[in-house]
């Protein structure tokens, strides 16, 4: 069978189950639509999750579920485990992050680079390191690398500043998905060093 049958049939298979080829995800974000929510979203931290302390060498504590996948960059660290994310990143930033600035930068950046957002709140919260403003949104995964599949995910975003240094804390999981405690205990724990 020579490589075109092979793609070829390929692709007929992944249209029969239900999955989009690769190309389908290649259009403009504005132009993406929402994926349909799981059912039954397999993204719940359990409530017996067990959180550890982690020290980044960027400047900042926060906790984190024991046993997930830790991934570190130059400017931040993600921890995956299944379907559930968390993501932190470092940046400069000269001004206080607001909601007014927010929704006016980061929310319009969001919007344009993201994969069919759809913000539902932005908000400023007292959170134990100070001030914080948090951006509520919809999205969509990006495609699975072996099924080519995306999930419709819920995030919380957190934008925490101090002294010229922004950090970003995303927690993203499935669509239904019952992470509020979790998440809130996350956003609660991170601390400046």
């Amino acid at each position: 069978m020579n490589r075109m049958s092979a793609v070829a049939i390929a692709a007929a298979l992944a249209s029969l189950v239900g999955f989009a080829p690769a190309s389908a995800f290649a259009q403009a974000s504005s132009a993406e639509k929402p994926v349909a929510a799981e059912k039954n979203p397999p993204g719940d931290i359990p409530d017996n999750q067990v959180f550890i302390d982690y020290r980044s060498p960027l400047g900042f504590n926060i906790k984190v579920p024991e046993g997930w996948a830790r991934r570190e960059t130059s400017d931040g660290v993600t921890f995956r485990d299944k379907y559930n994310t968390i993501a932190l990143a470092v940046s400069q930033r000269s001004d206080a992050i607001s909601v007014v600035n927010a929704k006016q930068q980061e929310v319009a950046d969001l919007e344009k680079t993201g994969r069919a957002v759809r913000v539902t709140g932005v908000k400023s919260v007292k959170l134990p390191s100070g001030l914080a403003v948090v951006v509520s949104y919809s999205s969509n995964s990006e495609p699975n690398p072996v099924t080519d599949k995306a999930i419709r995910e819920e995030n919380d975003r957190y934008f925490f500043w101090q002294n010229g240094k922004l950090v970003t804390l995303t927690m993203s999981a499935p669509l239904g998905a019952d992470n509020a405690d979790q998440w809130d205990l996350m956003a609660k724990s991170f601390r400046w060093q």
